[in-house]
């Protein structure tokens, strides 16, 4: 899927992994400091990747934040379902550490025009049972994916048709140009499952108990419910052998999670939350290394009351404290942004894009100073203050309540008043999904990603209509050029048309941006080589990973 908003993990830990964690600290440090000093969110610096490894590792144990649902992407995407399945199943095109998109199973894409795309499927592979990869596998698991209900139909919407159309070659047609279309070839849209292995599996495809259907370079060897699941190097893998030779997945939340990585009980972890890496920041024997991604914390309008003017938006994003709410509610550990997806999506065209980002300070300082507030004071002047306090929608953990507090202290100092609702966790997940929760709020604290590496796929968000532009923002020059830039297969013209889409939808504050969240690695101090970036989700991760001296 295009956009996908991040969600909190399970909150149920692993006992086997508790027991595994028990001879140490009795309680973690979950302070945003990690205990001492936060990291210092400007100086922050993302890398793509980890310094490539030298030696081979026997067995390394990662942790997830919860386990997965399903092995089968298409049924059930989860996050957990991804950091373990990249590693075991491959895709037509594959995202890059550094965030670009390169093909993969796909050798070859040739456009013979705009509406058309000519895909030559890689010879050689062959799938864990054995068998080989062929051209019927690939058109099979494409139209598996665009299937009804499958989470990834919504990416073959503008597919008129898909064919074979040589022993090697699959042709797609388009409605209209996608020029997104590769980059979901790159996600989950372009997994390539053996249509045999599947089909034997039927509705037990993708449970605890059964294998995989794929042909990356790890094999799924075990999956234990409630315990663990064990992936094994595949000796006849087509491509580069990995380092290391097996990674048993366990799964904790919060404590849990830190002690496991501060005992050694666990040699690895993608850390969701900014929070659990400030908490291990400091702790002696643990590397960290920040990567790009797509990923943001943001303020998003309702439609409800005074959120609906543009110049009280922009007055709020003005007065904003955005480096006090990094250093205070993450530990430095964010970047105080000004728009609303992270340089993770900057794919291509970085330049382009990196240019376009500064201008954009003008309307979200990263700290406000006299002259952003006084134009504030005279935006809601121009506006009218509310007679009614704009309502802060949120939920009790640190990051948000900090968020909520920052809005509310901002507001009131440009002559507005706020107050906040606080509401569960399982009840702050349905201000995303139920315009009735929303109902009650002006404003919601929320947090964004997109899976694509292109600006655009965050973008149609502010499109008139869109389930995810809750505040009614309508603009047909807006929408028309959002369209034009989705259609533009040229990434130069494209970048340029997206830039113009980002100014705007910055100028009205259609979202309030606040801070983009880098992909976290955190790994034991002899290890390293998987990417640091939000790739880890769609790149084999584990095939990188290694020690850090040759043995």
């Amino acid at each position: 899927m295009t956009t996908t908003k991040r969600r909190a993990a399970a909150a149920a830990g692993l006992l086997a992994l508790a027991t595994l964690a028990a001879s140490g600290c009795g309680g973690a440090d979950t302070a945003a400091t990690g205990g001492g000093k936060p990291a210092e969110a400007a100086k922050l610096r993302l890398s793509p990747t980890s310094p490539p490894a030298k030696g081979e590792v026997e067995r390394a144990t990662w942790i997830l934040e919860d386990e997965p649902d399903s092995l089968d992407l298409d049924t059930q995407g989860s996050s957990a379902g991804r950091v373990v399945l990249t590693n075991v199943c491959e895709r037509l095109f594959q995202l890059q550490p550094d965030m670009s998109v390169k093909p993969l199973l796909a050798t070859k894409a040739a456009r013979p025009d705009d509406r058309t795309l000519v895909l030559t499927v890689r010879d050689g592979v062959t799938f864990h049972d054995g068998t080989k990869l062929t051209a019927d596998d690939v058109l099979w698991s494409l139209e598996r994916h665009a299937g009804k209900k499958m989470e990834q139909s919504d990416e073959f919407d503008n597919v008129s048709s898909m064919k074979k159309t040589g022993p090697r070659e699959i042709t797609l047609r388009f409605k209209a140009p996608d020029a997104l279309f590769t980059k979901a070839l790159a996600g989950d849209a372009g997994i390539v499952y053996s249509k045999k292995e599947v089909t034997a599996q039927g509705e037990e495809f993708g449970t605890p108990g059964h294998g995989d259907a794929c042909s990356g370079p790890y094999t799924l060897s075990r999956w234990k419910s409630g315990d663990s699941v064990t992936i094994q190097r595949y000796d006849d893998y087509w491509g580069k052998k990995p380092l290391t030779k097996s990674v048993v997945f366990h799964w904790a939340t919060d404590s849990a999670l830190v002690n496991a990585l501060k005992t050694g009980a666990a040699d690895g972890a993608y850390a969701e939350s900014p929070n659990t890496a400030a908490a291990l920041r400091k702790v002696k024997g643990l590397d960290q290394h920040y990567g790009p991604s797509t990923s943001t914390l943001d303020l998003i309008p309702t439609d409800r009351g005074p959120m609906k003017d543009a110049r009280l938006r922009r007055a709020l994003s003005l007065s904003l404290d955005r480096t006090g709410i990094a250093n205070s509610g993450y530990g430095g550990l964010v970047q105080p942004w000004a728009s609303a997806v992270g340089s993770g999506a900057w794919g291509y065209e970085k330049d382009t894009f990196e240019a376009a980002q500064k201008k954009l300070d003008a309307y979200a300082p990263a700290a406000p100073d006299a002259q952003d507030i006084t134009q504030a004071k005279e935006l809601v002047k121009e506006a009218g203050a509310p007679g009614e306090p704009v309502v802060i929608g949120t939920d009790a953990t640190q990051g948000r309540t900090v968020i909520a507090n920052a809005v509310r202290a901002a507001l009131q100092r440009i002559g507005v008043k706020a107050r906040i609702k606080t509401v569960p966790p399982a009840q702050f997940e349905e201000f995303y999904s139920d315009p009735a929760a929303r109902a009650e709020v002006d404003l919601v604290v929320g947090d964004w990603y997109i899976s694509k590496s292109d600006p655009m796929g965050f973008y149609d968000n502010g499109l008139s209509g869109s389930s995810n532009n809750w505040v009614g923002f309508k603009d047909p020059a807006y929408d028309t050029k959002v369209r034009t830039a989705l259609a533009t297969l040229d990434d130069t013209k494209r970048a340029a048309l997206t830039t113009d889409v980002q100014a705007e939808f910055a100028r009205q504050a259609v979202w309030i941006p606040v801070a983009q969240v880098p992909s976290i690695l955190v790994l034991g101090d002899e290890l390293t080589g998987p990417p640091a970036s939000m790739s880890y989700l769609y790149y084999p991760w584990a095939a990188d990973l290694g020690a850090k001296r040759a043995k």
